[in-house]
């Protein structure tokens, strides 16, 4: 089975030294977020100042990668889509669009994000759960109008701790939005919670564009280690190698100092599989 790692574990190295660190440990993907010390852009949940990425400096970056065998098939925004303040949401929108064209530019074949959340208020809020999903489907319906013109896809990394807390509401979203434009970021550890492992790609298997590797405990709130949670790994890489082989695997929530360890705990329970 082939591994990947996200570049946002490493941003104490530049870009060339990611790609050579990727490629020596024998990692296949990346998911790229413009993390590294040559380019300190990524800003989670936010947006930052992408005026000076050029379409040619964002090639020599993503090239950096490939040039070393080091795929991206995604590139990582993560930024709020359901700001209550219309003009931040519209500035999110808008970095988003940029994070597309740069995407685009370069082949990157997906772009991802969360829905976003207000700091200090992040989850279902009954009060207020109908307008803030409306507002993420709006939100959505202008990025679809821009991976058209792009052609490209969104994905969504639904999570326990947001507006889209489980599989099945990830496919009902998915349905009303319509559009064969927006997959998903499958990530176990974000919906362990609330759906089974077997619920996970009942419900998203056709929707999946790449896997994030990371684990969670049922009660906790941040994600750990594959191997440190609740997620059944070994059923997880059955039905992965049942319902979608070869797509990305990409492990979050690493370290420089422990990420092949990492790695080859997946490995220990994909050889179960296997077996």
């Amino acid at each position: 089975m082939d591994v990947g790692v996200v570049t946002r574990s490493f941003g104490q190295l530049s870009n060339d030294e990611t790609a050579d660190l990727l490629a020596e440990k024998g990692f296949r993907w990346t998911e790229l977020c413009f993390s590294q010390t040559d380019s300190k852009y990524w800003v989670y949940n936010g947006r930052s100042d992408l005026s000076d990425m050029t379409d040619e400096r964002s090639k020599t970056i993503v090239e950096t990668y490939r040039g070393r065998g080091v795929e991206v098939p995604v590139l990582g925004v993560f930024t709020n889509l359901i700001d209550p303040d219309d003009g931040e949401r519209e500035q999110n929108l808008l970095y988003f669009e940029r994070m597309m064209q740069i995407a685009a530019f370069n082949g990157i074949r997906t772009v991802v994000t969360e829905c976003g959340f207000v700091p200090g208020a992040r989850g279902v809020n009954t009060d207020v759960y109908e307008e803030v999903f409306e507002r993420l489907l709006n939100s959505f319906r202008w990025l679809i109008e821009r991976a058209e013109k792009y052609d490209l896809d969104v994905a969504l990394e639904p999570c326990v701790i947001d507006i889209v807390p489980s599989a099945k509401r990830t496919a009902d979203f998915i349905s009303q939005l319509g559009s064969s434009r927006v997959k998903v970021l499958l990530d176990p550890a974000n919906l362990i919670a609330n759906s089974s492992e077997e619920d996970m790609f009942r419900y998203l298997a056709p929707h999946v564009a790449y896997f994030h590797g990371k684990d969670r405990k049922v009660n906790d709130r941040k994600g750990q280690l594959v191997g440190d949670g609740d997620v059944n790994w070994p059923l997880f890489l059955k039905l992965y190698h049942e319902q979608t082989e070869d797509y990305p695997f990409i492990l979050e929530y690493v370290n420089i100092n422990n990420f092949c360890e990492v790695r080859d705990r997946v490995l220990a329970f994909d050889a179960q599989v296997v077996a």
